[in-house]
């Protein structure tokens, strides 16, 4: 079992800014769980002349040139991240009925988005993209695995607190720092849930929102 994740000092920051409350809490991911990634990451990996080498749940690695498939180094994956994400933070697609979900589970839950997001002026956009799409709530952005920020944005919580994330390594940090939360992988793209193994603490692995609501329902 990895040792529980340290929160980062910015993080905390954004987390003792929001309102005190007690009630039963979502935290719930954005990329590819909220709005679309992986079909944006691949227009932009295409364009020039890059792809996927296949439908693992990692991208250093994993990404390679169309000529010869050879893999890019960690820094060159890192390096088009940020740019992707200046150019298309502002104009992801939602992922269908997340909106609808949320809102009517924002009627007995807090929800609070948590998002690894690089670039702190990325946050505006990311905030005015998802307050247009009808999911108008708190945005945390973090960076590395989301155990530690998980666990203060739980702290004080009487209620029971459902994690919803695509990223295995952010939902393996989780169990690490709160192991009593409801762990739910949330992958939009088909490729990718179909190629999916979840680890023994997910309590449910989709890739759709209806089901994702009635799984968080029946909790209560």
């Amino acid at each position: 079992m990895p040792e529980p994740t340290p929160i980062l000092p910015e993080v905390l920051d954004q987390i003792r800014a929001l309102p005190a409350s007690e009630n039963r809490l979502i935290i719930c991911d954005v990329d590819e769980v909220i709005l679309h990634l992986i079909r944006h990451l691949e227009d932009y990996l295409h364009e020039r002349e890059l792809l996927f080498l296949n439908h693992e749940y990692r991208l250093t690695g994993n990404i390679g040139r169309l000529a010869d498939q050879s893999v890019l180094s960690a820094e060159e994956v890192r390096a088009h991240l940020l740019a992707f994400f200046d150019e298309i933070s502002h104009a992801q697609d939602l992922v269908d009925g997340a909106d609808r979900a949320l809102e009517a589970l924002a009627e007995h839950w807090d929800i609070i988005l948590l998002t690894n997001l690089p670039g702190s002026h990325n946050k505006p956009a990311r905030e005015k993209l998802l307050g247009s799409m009808g999911v108008p709530f708190p945005v945390v952005t973090n960076s590395g695995p989301k155990g530690g920020a998980v666990a203060a944005l739980a702290a004080n919580r009487s209620g029971p607190v459902v994690f919803i994330d695509d990223s295995p390594t952010n939902h393996t940090s989780v169990q690490a720092s709160l192991p009593s939360s409801v762990q739910i992988q949330f992958i939009a793209d088909e490729r990718f849930l179909a190629a999916t193994r979840p680890d023994g603490h997910i309590d449910l692995l989709t890739g759709d929102w209806q089901e994702t609501a009635a799984f968080i329902r029946s909790i209560l």
